[in-house]
């Protein structure tokens, strides 16, 4: 598991295709992405966080590492879009013995939300997403979600949108400082929330 504490900025070496059969492309892709602390005593097998998405690390060279990334997972999230150069949110896997600093994050993104707004203020930034309303039933004012594998607080909920406001420190250490309108994010929301969910529905059930 992870705690939405980013570690460092990496960057993608390359988003390849494999090819199928019929020697067109594969519905899966491999990523590359350079990241000298990620990979520091990172080892196969191995999970890191990549823009919040949880990949297994398939190969560790030169500073950079390797990980499959499933159809699944580029349905899902803003993984498939990303290009050599880009800049992406990392951290690894927390210790057992590790600080919590965030919230917990499974590193299983729920969807995709759009930026639609940004607020400069003295030493921070509002930010306003839209999102569907089958992610923000489970967000919840003054509540975490985490945003391309940065764990937020959430300052207002709708049905169509919710909105976080960063600190200096995570406009400097993550994606999301550089972000503009219409650009999206990944969006995890609360393990909790989904697990109350299915129990609560279970329980009707019967």
């Amino acid at each position: 598991m992870f705690t939405g504490i980013v570690e460092e900025l990496g960057s993608v070496v390359a988003l390849d295709r494999p090819e199928d059969a019929a020697g067109e492309d594969a519905p899966d892709a491999v990523l590359t992405v350079a990241g000298p602390l990620a990979t520091s005593d990172a080892r196969p097998g191995d999970s890191i966080a990549v823009d919040g998405v949880c990949l297994t690390v398939t190969t560790v060279a030169d500073g950079a590492f390797v990980a499959e990334v499933m159809p699944e997972t580029l349905r899902r999230t803003s993984l498939g879009g990303l290009v050599p150069g880009a800049r992406v949110n990392l951290e690894r896997a927390l210790p057992a013995n590790g600080r919590l600093g965030g919230h917990v994050v499974q590193g299983h993104v729920d969807g995709v939300a759009t930026l639609v707004g940004r607020t400069p203020g003295p030493r921070w930034d509002d930010l306003e997403f839209a999102a569907p309303a089958a992610l923000t039933r489970y967000v919840a004012e003054k509540g975490s979600v985490a945003l391309s594998g940065v764990s937020l607080t959430v300052t207002w909920v709708s049905d169509d949108g919710f909105g976080v406001s960063l600190i200096p420190t995570t406009l400097a250490a993550t994606t999301l400082g550089g972000l503009a309108p219409g650009d999206a994010v990944n969006v995890e929301v609360d393990v909790l929330a989904k697990y109350v969910e299915r129990l609560m529905a279970a329980g009707a059930a019967r």
